[in-house]
């Protein structure tokens, strides 16, 4: 019941988390910090950190993508987060992939006080895999689809972008939004995708069925702002 409890309170961090985020990204507000501030206790404060690891890279999307400095105490949550949940010898994939692209915000933020970005993790799993499993993997590593980002994954979406469209799709009748807004926001960056997709009427679609829960809107969100190329 304990772990069940536990597991209870980070999804509700997350989901704010997540909220905020979303909420910096639709008004502009440069100042809004995106990442929870410093907790009064030290089980709050693990819970903190442990939403910030979940939420990855997307924790700092606001200043990713509003191309505008974090605040001090946001930043120091982020990198608290980075060092407290370093990934174990046995980590997916997905993790190692997220840890990495939370160390390259880090330092692509904070560049005189973070050491650079490990090497990129092995991103061999995704040549070659079915288009269902691609999908799937893209969406858990949404976080990698910025405007610019050049890294292995990025390259592997970029070279399969009917097989990403058709993963959406799949993802959308299968009512699997988070799935789908997380390939939504891949398919905004990829060249190639075919024109009868919909992609915008799809991301409307996904965000009114789906977009209730804040992690579909936070992919959403950034999705359109890609989608457009306004970033306030």
């Amino acid at each position: 019941m304990e772990q069940s409890g536990t597991s209870s309170l980070l999804q509700g961090a997350v989901q704010d988390l997540a909220s905020s985020v979303v909420s910096a990204l639709r008004s502009g507000d440069h100042a809004r910090a995106a990442a929870p501030e410093r907790a009064a206790d030290g089980e709050a404060e693990g819970l903190a950190l442990a939403a910030v690891r979940v939420l990855g890279a997307d924790a700092m999307l606001p200043s990713t993508l509003l191309s505008t400095p974090p605040l001090p105490d946001e930043l120091a949550v982020f990198r608290e987060a980075v060092e407290a949940y370093p990934p174990g010898a046995d980590a997916a994939p997905t993790v190692l992939w997220s840890h990495w692209a939370m160390r390259h915000t880090l330092w692509r933020l904070d560049p005189g006080h973070a050491d650079g970005p490990d090497r990129e993790p092995d991103a061999a799993w995704l040549e070659g895999a079915p288009w269902q499993l691609l999908t799937h993997q893209l969406a858990v590593l949404a976080a990698l689809a910025v405007p610019g980002e050049d890294c292995a994954v990025a390259r592997a979406a970029q070279h399969r972008p009917v097989d990403v469209a058709r993963g959406f799709v799949r993802a959308v009748r299968r009512r699997d939004w988070r799935q789908a807004a997380g390939a939504g926001r891949w398919l905004t960056l990829l060249d190639g995708v075919p024109q009868t997709l919909g992609l915008d009427n799809g991301l409307d679609f996904v965000e009114l069925m789906g977009g209730q829960d804040p992690l579909v809107a936070l992919q959403v969100s950034a999705a359109r702002m890609t989608r457009t190329g306004v970033f306030v």
